[in-house]
C-alpha cells in the first residue's frame, strides 16, 4: 500500500497599501498564514481498504495533527464504521465516558509502519486505558473480531496510585507508559489522576521507544528472538493465548487506537509523523 504523504501549501494574501511598510507587513502576513497539510488515506468500514482521503494540518514541528480537538475525520471504532457514542469530543479532547451506550476502542483508520506519535492523556481516579499501535482488525477462525490487544503492543495508560493493575505483573510492567505486561517504564514519572501527561511512541524498522513526560522510559525491538521470549513470558504466550502469540509475533504495520477499558479518560493534541 502506498504510504506516501502528499504535502500541499496554501496562503491567505492580506490586502495592504502600496507603501514599503505595507509591503513588508504583507510578506510577513503571507508567511505567517501559510498552512501546510498532509493527505492521509483511511478506511471508513470495518476490515475495509483505505479508500477515503482527507487533508490534515501539519504543525510547525512537522507533525500531522490527526485530532485537533474538533474534527474526528479518519477516526472510527475498532471493528466499526462509526465513532462509538461513548467517545465524545469535549473541551478539545477525545473523552471516553462511563455509563450506558455503545463503547469500544477508538482508532485512527490509517495503517502506519514507521512513525513518531505524540499525545496528551489524563485519567479519572482509579482509571485504566491504553494506547495500541500496529493493531489489526483481525478475525478469529470462527469469523469473530479479535481484541485489538491480540495484534497490537500496548502503551499502558493508568492511575498508578489507585488501580490494582499497577501492583500486578512483574516489576511494575503494568504501570503507565509500560509495554503492557512485558517491559516496565523506568523512571516511572507519571502524574496523578486528573493531571495531564505527555506520551510519545517511536517505531522505526521494529525499534520502539516509549516516552513519558519528556523522558525515555523504555526501548525494545519487535520481531526478534528476544521479542518472542518476552511474549512467551507474559499473558500473550503460546500456551495462554496462542492466537495473540501468532499475531504479535508477525511483522506488520497497523492502526493506532485508544482503549475502552470502561473507565473515564481524556486524550488531546494527537499528532504523528510517518518516518
Amino acid at each position: 500500500m502506498n504510504k506516501s504523504i502528499l504535502f500541499a501549501a496554501s496562503s491567505i494574501v492580506l490586502a495592504c497599501g502600496l507603501t514599503a511598510c505595507g509591503a513588508k507587513k504583507t510578506e510577513a502576513a503571507d508567511e505567517n498564514n501559510q498552512k501546510q497539510t498532509a493527505t492521509l488515506s483511511y478506511s471508513t468500514e470495518r476490515y475495509g481498504e483505505e479508500t477515503a482521503q482527507a487533508e490534515f494540518p501539519v504543525d510547525e514541528d512537522g507533525y500531522i495533527v490527526i485530532f485537533d480537538g474538533v474534527d474526528v475525520t479518519g477516526w472510527r471504532g475498532y471493528g466499526k464504521d462509526h465513532v462509538p457514542e461513548r467517545w465524545l469530543v469535549e473541551d478539545s479532547c477525545l473523552h471516553f465516558v462511563r455509563g450506558e451506550g455503545e463503547g469500544g476502542d477508538m482508532m485512527f483508520a490509517h495503517k502506519f509502519d514507521n512513525f513518531d506519535v505524540e499525545f496528551e492523556w489524563k485519567v479519572s481516579e482509579g482509571a485504566n486505558s491504553g494506547f495500541f499501535y500496529l493493531g489489526q482488525e483481525a478475525m478469529s477462525p470462527e469469523g469473530n473480531l479479535e481484541y485489538m490487544c491480540m495484534s497490537a503492543p500496548e502503551y499502558q495508560i493508568l492511575d498508578n496510585a489507585n488501580h490494582p493493575d499497577a501492583k500486578l505483573g512483574v516489576d511494575g510492567n503494568r504501570q503507565s507508559a509500560s509495554l503492557y505486561d512485558m517491559i516496565p517504564a523506568k523512571p516511572q514519572n507519571s502524574k496523578p489522576w486528573g493531571e495531564w501527561n505527555t506520551a510519545r511512541v517511536v517505531v522505526n524498522d521494529g525499534k520502539v521507544t516509549h516516552y513519558q513526560n519528556g523522558e525515555v522510559v523504555l526501548e525494545y525491538e519487535l520481531w526478534t528472538p528476544e521479542w518472542t521470549e518476552r511474549l512467551q513470558n507474559c499473558k500473550f504466550s503460546e500456551t495462554e493465548w496462542p492466537a495473540a502469540f501468532v499475531l504479535l509475533n508477525t511483522k506488520h504495520g497497523g492502526y493506532m487506537a485508544f482503549q475502552d477499558h470502561g473507565d473515564e479518560v481524556w486524550y488531546r493534541n494527537i499528532r504523528v509523523k510517518e518516518l
